[in-house]
């Protein structure tokens, strides 16, 4: 073929080349903050998030278990794409610690599609206050750092999945 050296070998019509991540797209990701160092990872949209790892701590991101939030790592959670269900309480209430199992069990059933979060009321008083947590145990989903549903109350396990697949962003 005049004007190509091919090396004395014949021309090969190729492919356009791949791209640097294949079946990863720019718009095709949600960033998920890690529970457990609170870095932000990006999460293809077509590949099992339940199978996602941090890209910094190595650790699941998803683990079917609620994450104990603080005030210092709060906003990058509730601010994050994936809707996140906040469960205010105390160790000395009697209806947390009922509602308890059935919040964990929630947290198995509904992750990948919210993260699951408690904020204990008397160790983090700034974050109950700012979210006017008048009685606890309070349900608060949040979706994209904005307020979208709140309960007071504790729920049984079916009532539960149910206020929580009602409120849950699409």
């Amino acid at each position: 073929m005049p004007g190509f050296n091919t090396g004395g070998r014949a021309a090969i019509a190729t492919a356009p080349p791949e791209p640097h991540f294949p079946g990863m797209s720019a718009t095709a990701a949600s960033i998920v903050p890690c529970p457990h160092c609170d870095a932000l990872n990006r999460v293809p949209a077509d590949r099992a998030a339940t199978s996602a790892q941090c890209g910094k701590c190595r650790k699941p991101l998803f683990d079917g278990h609620p994450m104990a939030l603080t005030a210092a790592s709060f906003d990058r959670h509730a601010n994050a794409e994936l809707p996140l269900l906040v469960d205010f309480w105390a160790e000395w209430c009697g209806p947390c610690r009922m509602m308890a199992p059935a919040f964990e069990n929630a947290a198995a059933a509904f992750e990948p599609r919210a993260r699951f979060a408690k904020v204990d009321s008397d160790a983090e008083g700034a974050l109950s206050a700012r979210f006017s947590i008048r009685s606890i145990p309070t349900l608060v989903m949040l979706h994209k750092g904005k307020e979208v549903a709140r309960l007071s109350g504790a729920l049984p396990p079916a009532q539960l999945n149910q206020w929580i697949e009602t409120h849950l962003p699409r």
